[in-house]
């Protein structure tokens, strides 16, 4: 079966925006092969943009040319485009709502054998803790498609986190990208997961192996983190007895935080489930093989079974 990450999806489908649209750029630094936003360069070699090792700069250069009417796709590993611009994107970004899409590429984990200062846990924490700023995980090549397409004409700022882990295509075909929509892959018993990004694919075969075991699981997949499907939350909180978020991310201020915020509004009448998140606990990755580090935080296929027989 054929698999693809979804910066390779992100590099063709940007690539395709630009042949339709020609105010759509990208910029880089100095990473501009490895995140996939060189590929513009197919199009129209003066649409891609290489800033340097000075992320700060970049996102200072977007703001200017999105106020000029450009759509810009600024790209850097997650950990560096959401760290070290902070300020900047805050200040001029978030704050006066350019259009600019903020892509952060191999975030997670699975960034691999670099290590946890290549390593971003936190970026879904930073970028939903900004006013006006959307943030989207896509699960698999097909969705990351969708999203770029759909990002044009999103009218403020938003966070793209993107991966390197390849995966196989997760997303039924019909089953299509809604901004701020949780999608439902599988309904189960007393379990549920919510997953968000690339590790849908260890959700979904965790799913089918306790399905063997006997345990009905769940699969409900969150491509945007902000909005959050606030309903969708609240309905599986009425439904389950346990609400399990899995993330390749920290649990503090990702998928699992988001849900938590819904759940401390909700009427305590109508919340049935338990809430358990599973992710990186408040610590930094480290450098080794993806399936090396997965297995340690306990988020392949074996971890998350595991964790949900404990549960019931």
């Amino acid at each position: 079966m054929a698999t693809e990450a979804t910066r390779d999806a992100f590099g063709r489908a940007v690539m395709e925006l630009a042949r339709k649209y020609k105010d759509v750029y990208t910029m880089d630094c100095d990473l501009g092969r490895s995140t996939r936003a060189y590929q513009i360069t197919e199009v129209d070699p003066k649409r891609f943009l290489e800033m340097g090792i000075s992320e700060q700069d970049m996102i200072s250069t977007a703001s200017g040319m999105a106020s000029l009417g450009k759509v810009v796709y600024v790209n850097s590993f997650a950990v560096f485009i959401t760290g070290r611009a902070y300020d900047q994107i805050r200040q001029q970004v978030s704050l006066p709502e350019m259009k600019v899409r903020i892509c952060g590429s191999s975030a997670g984990i699975t960034q691999g054998t670099d290590g946890a200062t290549h390593q971003s846990v936190t970026d879904l924490n930073l970028m939903r803790g900004l006013p006006n700023m959307a943030v989207v995980s896509p699960a698999d090549g097909r969705q990351t498609e969708e999203v770029i397409n759909f990002s044009y004409n999103y009218p403020g700022p938003m966070y793209i986190r993107l991966s390197r882990f390849s995966t196989p295509s997760l997303i039924p075909e019909d089953k299509t990208f809604q901004f701020g929509k949780a999608q439902s892959l599988k309904e189960g018993d007393r379990v549920v997961f919510l997953s968000t990004g690339p590790i849908l694919m260890n959700v979904l075969k965790a799913a089918e192996k306790l399905e063997a075991e006997g345990i009905s699981c769940g699969v409900y997949n969150f491509p945007t983190l902000k909005p959050m499907d606030e309903g969708a939350v609240s309905d599986l909180a009425g439904r389950y007895d346990f609400l399990v978020t899995v993330e390749e991310h920290s649990i503090i201020g990702g998928l699992g935080s988001a849900v938590a915020e819904i759940f401390s509004g909700m009427d305590r009448k109508k919340v049935k489930a338990r809430l358990c998140r599973l992710g990186l606990k408040d610590c930094y990755g480290e450098s080794g093989l993806a399936e090396e580090l997965l297995e340690k935080h306990g988020l392949d296929t074996d971890g998350i079974c595991n964790y949900t027989k404990s549960l019931v």
